[in-house]
């Protein structure tokens, strides 16, 4: 099983995750050309794709989702809500819709796939476990608070990719307004660098050997402070990376 990242932030984030034949991805929120295009970099066209599988309704981790299944009959996983709002969006997309219900598990050729409930402000947010019985890995991001059912969904994941959204300081004294600001604190907004610490080192006790950072805030935060703040948390056996926000990043391979 490998994981890759091919975009992460707030002008869009997409996960390619693959295991033998089967090509999943988590969210399309850059454009098809440039998913294409970074699939076309490892060998794979978006034909090769077995679902895409979608977090919230977010144009972030939407956007690419309306031409690359209009080309390509790629089936589309998401929890009920979310699925009723892609339909209003994307009017052609109701037949490759697939609504799944948080907690119940689903397959996808040899992969059981678990959607995960996530406190965002979103219809109905959901993260991801991934398994093929040996591996799993795990997509949280765009979350305000962890919840009993993400780490319960972590749990066992040797590969997580985990949001580390901003420093707290560096939000309470930037530019945003302060509703935008409140919006992000909150529960149903993003998480912090230390919250993400914080799952990470849980993750690690349960045997978890590599986190990727994601879906960083450009203005309240950097890629160093975030590798910081969670590297303190750990403790040290930890793999730790973050995602590049524009480009695609290396190929992990969960290590089973």
């Amino acid at each position: 099983m490998t994981v890759t990242t091919l975009a992460s932030g707030s002008s869009g984030n997409c996960i390619l995750l693959s295991s033998g034949g089967d090509h999943l991805l988590i969210d399309a929120g850059i454009s098809a050309r440039r998913i294409a295009k970074a699939l076309a970099a490892l060998d794979l066209t978006p034909d090769n794709l077995s679902a895409i599988l979608v977090t919230h309704e977010h144009s972030d981790h939407i956007t690419g989702i309306a031409t690359l299944t209009k080309h390509h009959a790629i089936p589309v996983y998401t929890a009920a809500p979310t699925a009723r709002q892609l339909n209003y969006r994307i009017p052609f997309l109701e037949d490759l819709l697939h609504p799944v219900e948080a907690g119940v598990p689903f397959s996808i050729g040899s992969l059981e796939i678990n959607a995960f409930p996530t406190l965002h402000d979103a219809a109905c947010p959901v993260g991801y476990a991934v398994t093929d019985g040996i591996h799993k890995a795990a997509v949280v991001t765009d979350l305000g608070a962890v919840t009993d059912e993400v780490r319960n969904s972590v749990h066992g994941a040797q590969l997580l990719v985990a949001e580390a959204n901003h420093d707290v300081d560096m939000l309470q004294s930037g530019p945003y307004p302060y509703p935008l600001k409140a919006r992000i604190l909150g529960d149903h907004g993003h998480l912090s660098n230390n919250a993400c610490g914080a799952l990470c080192a849980q993750a690690e006790a349960w045997g978890c050997s590599r986190v990727v950072l994601a879906h960083l805030s450009k203005e309240n935060n950097t890629p160093q402070l975030a590798l910081d703040t969670v590297t303190t948390a750990l403790g040290g056996d930890m793999q730790v990376t973050v995602a590049p926000r524009d480009n695609a990043g290396p190929v992990y391979t969960v290590e089973g």
